[in-house]
């Protein structure tokens, strides 16, 4: 079985044919999904999608691209995660590709979601693109890692260098790979794949975003997750079957609410 560790099915894209979606989960024996909060007006959507379907996991943040909307203080964030259904705070972080000038906003958003996790042990969900080394330096300074009592997370659709990888590991960050690592033209991101052993390893689609191979170019959904571990799997040369119960575990070991949730 195979667990997609990020999606986004509240957006109309998938939400609109949320009855195909989920039985394409089940046709590739994808059995559980966590659909991740990008900001606050849209996060109530996020919940009650996690409320009706029992294997659906839900997020509270905002994602460092959205520069206007509702800004989430510490104790919003810490209020709208006091639900058993939100296991993780964010998705958050730091993006410096698509936006310019004073990002200080982007950077004490980023703190204010660290402090978060802290305060509520949930573990965080982290977004980084061009912004690797503020980002490391920002979930040290904050403590965001095991290492430093804080409550870990994973390190989101992961495309940086095996460096940042093994500095998120060294703070017990998980690492995450979506469909990009199966594109051939991402030789590098698959060599870092290879390198990050299993048991630091969580899979995703990010969808509707990054259909893996076969599928690339196509809307994304959760169900084609399984594309992504058998990659690793071919990549890494074990079985598939490994690749999918690691990664499960790996979820549960680190979204530990969503475990006493999944065998209640």
């Amino acid at each position: 079985m195979y667990i997609d560790s990020h999606c986004h099915i509240n957006f109309p894209e998938l939400s609109a044919r949320m009855p195909e979606v989920l039985a394409k989960m089940a046709q590739n024996q994808v059995t559980h999904a966590l659909c991740v909060s990008v900001d606050l007006p849209d996060f109530p959507q996020v919940l009650e999608l996690a409320e009706t379907y029992p294997h659906i996991y839900a997020s509270v943040g905002v994602h460092p691209d959205y520069e206007d909307t509702p800004e989430p203080s510490v104790d919003d964030l810490i209020r709208l995660s006091d639900h058993p259904k939100i296991i993780a705070i964010g998705e958050t972080g730091l993006d410096y590709y698509r936006l310019q000038g004073d990002l200080e906003w982007q950077r004490e958003r980023f703190r204010r979601h660290i402090r978060a996790s802290r305060a509520t042990g949930k573990p965080l969900i982290i977004h980084t693109r061009a912004a690797s080394a503020d980002t490391i330096r920002i979930m040290q300074e904050e403590g965001a890692g095991t290492d430093a009592g804080g409550a870990g997370g994973v390190m989101h659709c992961f495309t940086e260098s095996l460096e940042v990888a093994e500095a998120a590991m060294a703070m017990g960050f998980y690492i995450s790979f979506s469909g990009i690592v199966t594109f051939k033209s991402a030789k590098e991101l698959q060599a870092v794949a290879l390198a990050v052993p299993l048991s630091s390893t969580l899979i995703e689609t990010d969808s509707p975003y990054l259909a893996p191979v076969p599928h690339r170019g196509k809307m994304n959904e959760p169900g084609w997750v399984m594309h992504v571990g058998e990659f690793l799997a071919n990549l890494k040369g074990v079985p598939a079957s490994e690749v999918a119960q690691q990664t499960t575990d790996n979820f549960f070991n680190l979204f530990k609410l969503a475990k006493d949730q999944a065998h209640a």
